[in-house]
């Protein structure tokens, strides 16, 4: 195995520590959580500019680096929602996590014609935006300018999430002709 592909594994491995860390009472939980979600993100970064850079791309890559940021992110969003009062709304979670169930399944019937899908330049700014909107809601500064922050990246993550959907179809629509 190489490099990226452990360090994926590596994020995957981190999000149990996350989700509890995340749902832990502690005057430190956030912390924790913060920090922890931080190393996923760069590992996010690294396994991506290490197998781009010595040119370690592989199919598990391709398919768990994206499922991977998913299984993150959608965990943090859920998260967010088991607090007691939630700064994201349920209904955009519920369509975020819609979308990522979709190309999911859009991934599934492409690799059952034999094609692996990468990500997306539009799947990869919302993957970065919603990182970064995450990362504002597990610290949640209570300033309003910083409520107002939180309010905005939260509608462009939704925003983001709604356009690389629509381009990840239209620009794989080929692998959904002669489906039964």
């Amino acid at each position: 195995m190489n490099l990226p592909n452990s360090l994926t594994i590596l994020r995957v491995a981190m999000i149990p520590l996350f989700v509890v860390a995340m749902l832990w009472e502690s005057d430190t939980s956030d912390i924790i959580a913060g920090s922890i979600f931080i190393l996923a993100c760069i590992t996010d970064f690294l396994d991506g500019f290490i197998a781009r850079k010595y040119n370690l791309v592989t199919t598990f890559g391709k398919f768990m680096d994206p499922l991977a940021d998913k299984l993150l992110v959608c965990a943090a969003m859920i998260c967010f929602l088991a607090q007691e009062d939630p700064e994201i709304p349920a209904w955009v979670v519920i369509v975020i996590i819609s979308r990522e169930f979709i190309i999911s399944g859009f991934r599934l019937v492409a690799a059952e014609k034999g094609v692996t899908i990468a990500a997306s330049w539009w799947g990869k700014i919302k993957t970065t935006v919603q990182m970064l909107m995450s990362l504002l809601l597990i610290f949640h500064f209570n300033h309003p300018v910083f409520r107002t922050i939180d309010q905005v990246f939260i509608y462009l993550a939704l925003a983001l999430t709604v356009v690389s959907l629509i381009d990840y179809i239209y620009r794989n629509r080929h692998i959904m002709k002669d489906i039964e």
